[in-house]
């Protein structure tokens, strides 16, 4: 069964034009490194367009199943460059304890 992974974060607003080049280099890391993205069948950021958190982002990640989101999850987590190219510089525009990471399904 099909599972989406979705986080919430708020961006600094002093960063909102670094944000979006962060977006497109981790675009190109993604193309770089597909054994990292291979369980994820799609994958979208979003931002508040009305109402919400001036700032306020999602980004949904898009898995076969529970067991795949997992698999990523760890993988992210244990991958050196992920974690100091790509994590650390998300943490350095995201807004301090913003962020949160939930699994939903979709209702039949």
């Amino acid at each position: 069964m099909t599972v989406f992974m979705v986080e919430t974060y708020l961006v600094k607003l002093d960063k909102l034009g670094e944000f979006a080049a962060f977006l497109k280099k981790t675009d190109a890391f993604m193309k770089k490194r597909p054994d990292l993205y291979k369980e994820i069948k799609s994958h979208k950021h979003f931002s508040h367009f009305i109402g919400g958190n001036l700032g306020g982002f999602v980004t949904m990640m898009e898995i076969e199943s529970l067991s795949d989101a997992g698999k990523v999850y760890k993988k992210f987590m244990e991958d050196k460059e992920f974690r100091t190219d790509i994590q650390a510089e998300w943490v350095a525009l995201v807004v301090p304890g913003t962020y949160s990471l939930s699994i939903w399904n979709p209702v039949p």
